[in-house]
């Protein structure tokens, strides 16, 4: 799988706007499309540290500098063009940190 870097910020928020559609699904009958079930509105999944433990976040954070730095981070070293959801490129232990402070 390569990289896909881009330039622009309209073209970050299209692939953050796409996961997020993607990974909000609660509720919605997803047994064959492969689409999560337990993500519930106005929330989206994060993939964090080496053993890519799965959290669900709210939207919400995505108005957050730090959380904006994360993702700029996630784009340049795994890009946005995979299935997976975003994959945020830090340790869990600063992740869960990060998110008691602004939760």
């Amino acid at each position: 799988m390569g990289l896909r870097k881009s330039h622009t910020k309209q073209s970050q928020a299209q692939a953050i706007k796409k996961i997020i559609k993607k990974c909000s699904s609660f509720g919605k009958n997803n047994e064959d499309s492969g689409l999560p079930n337990d993500v519930p509105r106005g929330h989206f999944v994060v993939y964090v540290g080496e053993r890519r433990s799965r959290y669900i976040v709210p939207i919400s954070c995505l108005d957050h500098p730090t959380f904006q730095d994360l993702l700029h981070r996630s784009e340049e070293e795994f890009g946005f063009s995979h299935d997976m959801g975003i994959i945020l490129p830090c340790q869990e232990v600063d992740f869960l940190s990060f998110f008691s402070m602004i939760a």
